[in-house]
Formats: C-alpha cells, structure tokens, sequence
C-alpha cells in the first residue's frame, strides 16, 4: 500500500474477471485467476502507470453484500477498508450475463461512500459485442466496454481514469518508498544558495526488508501480519485455507520499512487437489525468491511435523534466511497446566483405581520402597511441574524443534501467540538483526587470518587425498557464498563442508542466514610448472 498514490479501487461480485483486470493494469500475475469464483478474499495492492502517470490499484474480493457467512462478511469488511481510502472505484461486471440484480445492488452500496464510480463491463472481446453494454447504462454511470484478457478497451478507460481522478504527474515507474524517519543525508558539504543558506542534503532512499510469511495451513500467519502490521490487513478465520493470494504490506517500524508477505498455507503435493490451491503454493515458493527473511510459522499446539520440515526445505532451498516462530505457545502451555491441574487432582476415577490396586498388590508381597528413590508417579508429577513453567517449557519445545529440523540449526527460535501479541515485538529487532546477517561481508585478508587458525585436519573427509584448502574468499552475500581453492578435484564431503560452516558461524555472526561455498581447484603456478618440468628432465626418458 503506498499512501502517495491516489487508490483506484476495483470490486465487483464474484467471478465477473476483477483479478485478471487487477493483472492487466499492474502488469503482473499478482492475483490468482482461475473459472472458480471466490479465490481472491483480502485486498491486493499493486501500482499501475499510464501516459507518464502512476496510480495504485487495489484488487478486492468478490462482494455479496447480504450474505452473513465468515468468509463473505470479511470480504465484504476488508473491500469497505479499500472503499474508504479510494479515489476512484471501479465496478466490474460481466456484459455477457447483462445487469443482475447482484450487480445493481452493488452498485447501490458503492454509492453510498460518495466516490466517483465508472463501470467496466468485462469480457467484451471486439467492437461487435459493445451492444452487450446497451442495459448496463439504466445505472447512470460511465460505461468501458472492455476485455480485461485480451487488452480490448483498455486505453479508453485508463484515459478516463487519468484525466478525471486527480492523480499526479510522474515517471512511468513506481514510486520508491521514502521512509518518513529513517532518511540518511548524503554528504552536501559546500552546497549554498545564492543568499548564502545552506541547501539541505538529498534524501537517500530506503530500500524495504523483504519478510515472508510461510507456514502450513491454519497456523496463525494471518493473526501474525495483523499483529505486525497493527491492523486488519488480511482475513483470519478458523477454516483453513483461507487465504489464496500472497497479500504483501508495508510496515514501518522505528526507522525501518518492512514489506510482509502473507502467502497461502502450504501443504503436500498428494492434499493439493483444486487449481487454485495448486496455484497458490506456486505463488508463494516465488515469494521466497524475492525475500531476504521467512517467517517460518509452526504451530507449538501440535509440535514440528513432517510439513513444516518441507516448507523449511524450500526456505533453504531459495536461499533466504529464516526464523522459526513457534506460534500458539499460549495454547501449549495451557495444555501442560491443564495436564498438572489433572495430576495434582487426580480426576480420573479409573487412574486412581488403578494406582490403589497396584499398591495394594505390592503391600501384600511384603514390598517397600527403596528411600531415595523416586516413583514413575512423582516422576511424572515434578516433569509436569518444570513444564508448566513458560521458560522450562520453552527449553524443552527448542530441543524438539532442534532435533526435527537439524538442518536449520543456524536459525534463532521465538515463541509468540498471534492471537494475544505475546512476543510479537520482538520479531521486529531479530529480522534486522537477520537480515543485516544476511548482507554482511567479510574481507579476503579477514576470511583467510581466519582460514590459518582453523585446524583443517579435524574435519572429515572420505576424500583418498588430505584436505587443503589454500585460499578462501566471499564471492557474494545475501546469502553469502564463499569460494574455496582447494586440492580436491572433487566436490567436499557435505560433513566437511558442515564442519566448515560451524568453525565459520564460531567466528562471525551469521545468524539465521544459509551459508554456500563454492569450490575450485587450485591450479599449479609458474614455479611449480617449472620445478616439475626440470624433474622430468632429470629423469630422463622413460
């Protein structure tokens, strides 16, 4: 969303093609389009340019106003959220079905707010079909036939849009984000005016930290950018899958700008059965590609499963850095004092029947307990005790964590609740940190001081030849990649190459971001050529 664009809004009901009209006017493939009506649910933003001008679009559910379902009422909420800040909305119907009651009173409710309103009637694919639009004028609006698939019409209503909205001049390209607190002057040193003032030094743009959201489905990312972003940005709700589309936003926190992302829940390839659903899994393993941090929510409720260890997989794979937010911790440790309560009450008749016979039995052969010794039952008692502590809680969950996803042990761990904000503030502090991890660079004289005090030879290695490695370099960052020169032809065993990266993250902070090396041979110099072609000269023919 950026607050210095005017907002061209597009609603309609659903299934009349306001995605692929979002998608013509961005130029992109933000929004999901399939022939299944209600996929997209919460507001897409996007940037349009046209003759030299920008304006922001804004992609909203299909609208159903008297239906009081969930997911129906929040997009109803979330399209009036867009219709409030909008300076021009566009209604979308389809020509081909003529003017439905639905349409009309849509049309009504968006009257209400007071903004100027054109209509565009959808799938007019050539001029022969403009007598389609003849009824939809009875609504007193301007009329755009148009095809928002093929581009028919399009230039007519962008005209429209640019002369009568009151949009501002400016290049054809987006307007970059200029962070109202967090500008950095350059250097203006000797610039005055001609009255002898200072001139003010420009203002160095901030680029945002891109940050997504993933997770399986029905683990609370949703609540989360509510949380971070402070505001009702996307629709939560108990039924899992409910969002389609990645939803992005721009935070600013402190001197920072953030852009979230809130992508679909992912699930195995085996459960994805609808296209959209398909479609939406695609989406968001793009949206790690232009990350620099992935959320990776797990719910703490149900503990690390196979899933999650998938979805951190792909995190890996592209090359981001991640943190692991154990989301739900307030349902956890609801559980273990649940579970405590019940011990200590001994509420269950059956259990304590049990324990009375069992004891009954070992009185009656003369058993006594050894002194010292404790029982499974106060065993069992203090561990939910220590349990029932949110740090001994915490401690016990990050073991866990660790032992199912070894392959993110460089990743930091936070447990937050999303529903209550708990520890939510503290995942602004840890992404910086993350990323600022994730672009840092080390010099070619520190890497390799560092590269002599490492004992080489406690790596293993199945390699028939001793490991040497000559030379070491940071051929790039975000994430950083290291160049090895090496004897081996050969890639390193990947257990070298881990033993590596531990002694690397010992000596330099690269906390949560995945470390790459890159290997080559190094080739003989000068010298050596020369000292082995005067050997063989001493050897003579063979």
């Amino acid at each position: 969303m950026n607050e210095n664009l005017p907002s061209v809004v597009i609603a309609g009901r659903p299934n009349v093609g306001k995605s692929t009209l979002f998608n013509r006017l961005t130029g992109t493939r933000r929004s999901i389009v399939t022939n299944e009506p209600g996929i997209t649910r919460d507001r897409i933003y996007g940037t349009a340019n046209w003759l030299g001008r920008s304006f922001e679009v804004v992609d909203t559910g299909g609208i159903v106003p008297e239906d009081r379902a969930a997911i129906p009422a929040e997009i109803l909420r979330q399209a009036k959220v867009a219709i409030e800040s909008a300076a021009l909305l566009v209604l979308v119907v389809d020509a081909r079905d003529g003017l439905t009651p639905l349409d009309e009173e849509l049309a009504r409710v968006l009257r209400r707010a007071g903004k100027p309103m054109i209509l565009a009637a959808n799938k007019v694919d050539s001029q022969r079909q403009e007598s389609l639009t003849g009824p939809l004028h009875s609504l007193g609006l301007p009329v755009f036939p148009l095809s928002a698939e093929h581009g028919y019409g399009m230039d007519n209503m962008l005209d429209y849009i640019v002369e009568r909205a009151s949009l501002p001049s400016g290049g054809a390209a987006a307007p970059e984000i200029i962070p109202p607190q967090s500008e950095v002057a350059e250097s203006a040193e000797g610039q005055v005016s001609a009255n002898g003032a200072r001139i003010p030094a420009p203002r160095k743009l901030e680029t945002p930290i891109q940050v997504a959201i993933i997770g399986r489905p029905n683990v609370g990312k949703s609540a989360l950018l509510n949380q971070l972003a402070g505001e009702e940005r996307s629709i939560v709700s108990p039924i899992a899958g409910t969002t389609r589309d990645s939803v992005d936003t721009l935070v600013q926190h402190g001197e920072k700008i953030y852009r979230f992302v809130d992508t679909a829940g992912i699930r195995r390839k085996g459960k994805t059965t609808e296209l959209s659903e398909k479609l939406s899994v695609i989406m968001a393993r793009k949206s790690l590609e232009r990350t620099d941090v992935a959320l990776l929510i797990v719910d703490a409720s149900q503990g690390v499963a196979s899933g999650d260890a998938t979805i951190a997989d792909y995190a890996g794979q592209s090359g981001c850095s991640v943190i692991i937010v154990m989301n739900k911790f307030d349902l956890a440790l609801e559980s273990a004092r649940k579970a405590l309560e019940a011990e200590e009450t001994k509420g269950n008749p059956d259990r304590v029947s049990r324990r009375a016979k069992a004891a009954e039995s070992k009185t009656a052969k003369g058993y006594r307990p050894t002194s010292g010794k404790r029982t499974e039952e106060q065993s069992r008692s203090r561990s939910l005790r220590t349990l029932a502590d949110p740090k001994s809680l915490m401690k016990e969950y990050e073991t866990l964590v660790r032992g199912k996803l070894k392959f993110l042990a460089y990743a930091p761990i936070v447990f937050v609740s999303a529903l209550t904000g708990e520890n939510v503030g503290k995942l602004y502090p840890l992404i910086e940190h993350v990323a600022a991890a994730r672009r840092k660079r080390i010099s070619t004289g520190e890497i390799n001081r560092w590269l002599k005090s490492v004992d080489l030879e406690r790596g293993t290695s199945p390699a028939t030849r001793k490991v040497k490695i000559y030379y070491m370099t940071q051929a790039s960052s975000a994430p950083p990649t290291f160049v090895l020169f090496t004897n081996q032809p050969a890639r390193l065993h990947f257990s070298y190459e881990r033993f590596l990266e531990n002694r690397l993250r010992e000596s330099f902070d690269f906390i949560g971001a995945p470390i790459r090396f890159l290997q080559r041979v190094k080739e003989r110099g000068h010298r050596e050529r020369g000292h082995a072609s005067v050997k063989k000269r001493r050897r003579g023919p063979s």
